[in-house]
């Protein structure tokens, strides 16, 4: 991995066998951003993501290995409980050129993968809402 930042902006390369939420996370507490978007594409052989079931309150995870093209990866970086939290989705298609998408757990690079993270000028934190049965935005 390497990375540069031009002011609010750090523009991020991840390198082959990098995986992609770790690499967020290390950038995200070496430049201590608390509020950020993220954006990125590149190559994946091996992603795991996810489907948020609303009534069983979980993410059912999907596993796919092979290669894909990473056409989309965006979320948001901020914090839960005033630590490092992330919370970001995944579209890829396969060889046979079909999609796949849902919320990243895991994308580990095949090639390259290029993000850019925008650095917001402030906090939002997170909480559990048991309603929804997910970590959502509290302005509190």
């Amino acid at each position: 991995m390497d990375y540069r930042r031009f002011g609010n902006t750090i523009v991020a390369r991840f390198d082959k066998g990098e995986e992609v939420t770790a690499c967020v996370k290390d950038i995200a507490l070496a430049e201590d951003i608390k509020l950020a978007n993220v954006s990125g594409l590149g190559a994946s052989n091996d992603i795991t993501l996810g489907v948020f079931d609303p009534v069983k309150k979980e993410l059912i995870k999907h596993h796919f290995t092979g290669n894909h093209e990473v056409s989309g990866i965006i979320g948001t970086i901020n914090t839960l409980d005033g630590e490092f939290y992330s919370h970001l989705h995944i579209t890829a298609a396969g060889e046979d050129g079909l999609g796949k998408g849902g919320h990243l757990f895991e994308c580990v690079i095949s090639a390259t993968c290029e993000m850019v993270i925008t650095v917001i000028d402030g906090t939002v934190d997170r909480k559990f809402d048991p309603e929804v049965g997910l970590n959502v935005f509290d302005f509190e």
